[in-house]
């Protein structure tokens, strides 16, 4: 089993269609995606539409999804999130809305050895960092490999090893035994420096974990940004993959 992993795509649809294309030649069986479907970007319905056109086998709700969908207050974010997330509710049709408002919590359980959840599997909101936080990851995993997102930075954790320095397009062969964190990076809004989108294939049957980096077309999602009247500063990190 080949699972394709997508996380943090916040209405970036020229990076995860730049994705999708990029993970036909790596190839894949079935999809997870880890949250965050909108937020920040310009295109919303069509990232929900393409998400769901995927068929995916896991699916879990991210911070921006929870807020758009009104289960939770956008006091806790700041102004710039705030106003995205305030042109995005406005900007999605009711049928969006509830798709948004019927994603299930994470972590959720995708098989024998796997479960996704957005931030952490014991708090799907709380940020995984460093190795502290990664310790109580570990700790609260009922799976043995976990895959997170919520912090747009590829990070790799594992019982066994010290944490690992991950970099584009690395191929990682997963232990044999004990339990492993897993963050592949942001699809749409990657914030290590590289502005490339970041997604990730895991091959169950190899034991490999692929990471992938891929160009887009930035200039065309900060174009999309600017005619939606959203704050400029969204556009000009996308370039510094802030």
């Amino acid at each position: 089993m080949r699972y394709l992993i997508l996380s943090d795509m916040h209405g970036n649809l020229p990076a995860l269609d730049a994705v999708l294309a990029d993970a036909v030649g790596v190839g894949y069986d079935r999809v997870l995606v880890l949250g965050d479907l909108v937020g920040y970007g310009a295109d919303p319905s069509a990232v929900i539409e393409r998400t769901l056109a995927l068929s995916p086998v896991g699916l879990i709700r991210g911070n921006h999804d929870k807020v758009a969908a009104g289960i939770e207050s956008a006091m806790t974010f700041n102004d710039l999130a705030r106003i995205s997330i305030e042109w995005t509710a406005a900007s999605l049709s009711a049928a969006e809305i509830k798709v948004l408002a019927d994603l299930p919590r994470g972590p959720q359980r995708v098989d024998a050895d796997v479960e996704i959840a957005h931030g952490a599997p014991f708090d799907e909101d709380y940020y995984i960092f460093d190795a502290a936080d990664a310790r109580r990851g570990l700790d609260a995993m009922g799976g043995r490999i976990c895959l997170v997102g919520h912090t747009h930075v590829p990070a790799m954790f594992s019982e066994a090893e010290a944490p690992v320095d991950v970099g584009a397009d690395m191929r990682v062969t997963v232990p044999a035994t004990g339990r492993m964190l897993v963050n592949v990076g942001s699809v749409g809004q990657p914030r290590d420096g590289d502005p490339r989108a970041a997604y990730g294939v895991l091959d169950m049957e190899r034991r490999l974990l692929i990471l992938r980096r891929v160009t887009y077309d930035v200039s065309l999602a900060q174009r999309r940004i600017l005619e939606a009247g959203l704050p400029g500063w969204l556009a000009f990190r996308l370039a510094q993959g802030q």
